[in-house]
């Protein structure tokens, strides 16, 4: 009796089986994949060229580099260029101005689109919703070569919309983009009305996925979509917004070059230059390009530690992982 069982028992285990060795499973996910890889192949190539090879230019950060000269004659300098950086009259006023625009960027870009996108939600008109999607959307794909050349007339003190409109109101004239803290206003402001639709996409896709049966469950309960929209909607989408928030923070050095530079002028430098149109003056304009690259090498620096830092608090607080 207790042979059978064994012998039974011993029957009904599963035989095991012999996994691949890493050599051949490798070769077969190489088989099916290839045509993925060979389409990426371009970019890659792209990036190299563009993203990667430049990156040997750095060395002239520790430089005297002068282009008759170049790099294999150009005398070195060592840590000279950072030494001066944190020694130069305005480095710091730069740096603080970039934190300050960055980070309220970085802020108001999180919670608008949010905002945003749970107030489209709540539209149970198809076409509005479509259309104010769409409406919202456009400003993003615009440059803001364009658009400043918008702003700088309708924020002009002389036949500006804008200021006429406050002047029927009684208001002096303002002067938007010539006035350093309302400059970092126009330009936070203006900065949320160009991207937020498009920033909004992530959450409402976040949205979507939402099971319907919870909002019925709900809804039978009693809970109205106040309560609908704060007990569920908001729940479902806050992974996604801790992600999107923490893997903001690799861009606190990043306010926007594009932007500053079609809108200030030397009146708010004091409160507009950030060190990438910094970079842009002095290492261009001034050309000092060994100081520049040591100035924007510092910028990459601690953007790439800010970046490692939130993609661990990411992984923490989320569960996200890059692979």
């Amino acid at each position: 009796m207790t042979m059978a069982a064994t012998d039974s028992s011993t029957a009904l285990r599963p035989t095991p089986q012999k996994r691949k060795p890493i050599k051949g499973r490798w070769l077969s996910y190489v088989r099916k994949t290839w045509p993925l890889h060979v389409l990426l192949l371009p970019a890659l190539i792209i990036a190299l060229i563009y993203n990667y090879t430049p990156m040997f230019g750095i060395i002239i950060a520790f430089m005297d580099y002068e282009p008759w000269l170049g790099v294999n004659e150009s005398p070195w300098v060592g840590w000279e260029h950072f030494e001066y950086l944190f020694s130069y009259p305005d480095a710091k006023q730069v740096i603080w101005n970039t934190i300050i625009i960055a980070s309220l960027k970085i802020v108001m870009q999180m919670f608008v689109p949010v905002v945003f996108a749970l107030l489209l939600n709540e539209v149970r008109l198809t076409w509005y919703k479509r259309t104010a999607q769409t409406l919202v959307y456009l400003p993003h794909f615009l440059s803001w070569v364009v658009l400043g050349g918008i702003f700088v007339d309708i924020l002009s003190i002389r036949g500006g919309i804008v200021n006429r409109f406050l002047g029927q109101f009684g208001i002096e004239p303002i002067f938007f983009l010539a006035d350093g803290d309302w400059f970092r206003i126009t330009v936070i402001l203006s900065d949320i009305w160009k991207d937020f639709g498009f920033s909004a996409i992530i959450f409402l896709a976040a949205i979507a996925g939402i099971n319907p049966a919870l909002y019925e469950a709900a809804s039978i309960d009693g809970a109205n979509r106040w309560k609908q929209v704060l007990h569920i909607t908001i729940p479902a989408i806050l992974p996604i917004f801790i992600v999107v928030v923490t893997l903001s923070l690799g861009r606190v050095l990043d306010a926007g070059f594009d932007q500053i530079f079609n809108l200030y002028n030397p009146l708010v430098y004091d409160k507009g230059d950030i060190i990438d149109t910094f970079v842009y003056r002095v290492g261009l304009q001034g050309a000092q390009f060994s100081f520049a690259t040591a100035v924007g090498l510092f910028k990459s620096i601690i953007g790439f530690i800010l970046i490692v830092i939130s993609y661990r608090m990411a992984y923490k607080w989320a569960g996200y992982r890059i692979f």
